[in-house]
């Protein structure tokens, strides 16, 4: 059995790319098909054994709120309504939320500095003590096989490793968006080159993004005085100090990583997952050849 039982997934932010509809629900809760962002993040980690999840929302908000309600809630109201109306199969979808493992909803803590790595910080009391724990970035959709039993896999392959981290490779006209991958001799991570400016500055083809595996050595790094660019708390900061202290394997996805961070991503990823993953995948495609 796997040593790693808890997962952090995060959605700490105002998502103002997404405004007006992220001032009222989390950004992580529109919808892919018929189940939030948030959703396929859980299941991921529920296809893998995981058996904590702590989700960490972003404060002043609704959010805490949202997600409690929605992982929670047992909406008697509308198992009732349906089975009156011979409709109770509507409901399994419901009670499949209702059956995840543990689901702890926290607020980020505002006293931490902007960045990434500030809600791991916030959540680093329901994980310090474990031997290593998943952390995901809710904005990142995986398709295909879940990354987070990838990344369980290639630790328990490793022991002894400080972290493993996600990567996927990416076309030239894309690495300056986002985090380049640079390799040790020995295939392990080096570094991270954030956003080259030119691809002649990216070290690899490979891309980081928000799936990783962390040991609670990860906080040594993870704290208020270590900021980085733009004065944010930067996880890969944290995860490139830790390869200088160990190995950080770097385990390729078998699945397809996809961003929902802007609206014109999200739209993509929208459309790709129905049309590889739903049942009027070929309606969609038929309405698309005829507009």
């Amino acid at each position: 059995m796997s040593s790693v039982k808890k997962a952090i997934i995060t959605d700490a932010g105002f998502a103002s790319r997404y405004l007006p509809i992220t001032k009222t629900i989390p950004k992580a809760m529109i919808p892919i098909g018929s189940k939030p962002v948030m959703q396929f993040c859980v299941e991921e980690c529920v296809a893998a054994g995981i058996e904590e999840i702590i989700i960490v929302a972003t404060p002043n908000s609704k959010s805490k709120e949202i997600y409690e309600d929605y992982f929670h809630n047992k909406a008697e109201n509308v198992k009732a309504l349906l089975e009156k109306q011979g409709k109770l199969d509507r409901f399994e979808p419901v009670e499949k939320i209702l059956n995840f493992p543990k689901i702890t909803v926290i607020e980020q803590d505002t006293s931490l500095p902007y960045g990434n790595g500030s809600p791991i910080v916030s959540a680093k009391n329901y994980v310090e003590n474990e031997e290593a724990f998943v952390v995901l970035y809710s904005d990142d959709l995986i398709l295909g096989q879940g990354d987070v039993a990838t990344l369980i896999n290639e630790y328990e392959a490793h022991k002894g490793a400080k972290a493993v981290i996600a990567a996927q490779e990416m076309p030239r006209e894309v690495w300056n968006k986002y985090g380049m991958i640079a390799l040790k001799e020995n295939g392990t991570l080096s570094h991270i080159v954030e956003k080259p400016k030119t691809p002649d500055l990216s070290p690899s083809n490979l891309t980081s993004y928000g799936r990783y595996l962390l040991t609670p050595e990860v906080f040594k790094y993870l704290i208020p005085q270590n900021t980085g660019l733009d004065d944010e708390l930067w996880t890969v900061d944290a995860i490139t100090k830790l390869a200088g202290e160990g190995d950080v394997i770097v385990a390729r996805s078998k699945g397809k990583w996809i961003t929902t961070g802007d609206p014109k991503n999200y739209f993509m990823a929208h459309l790709e997952y129905v049309l590889s993953e739903t049942d009027y995948a070929d309606d969609v495609r038929k309405f698309i050849a005829e507009h």
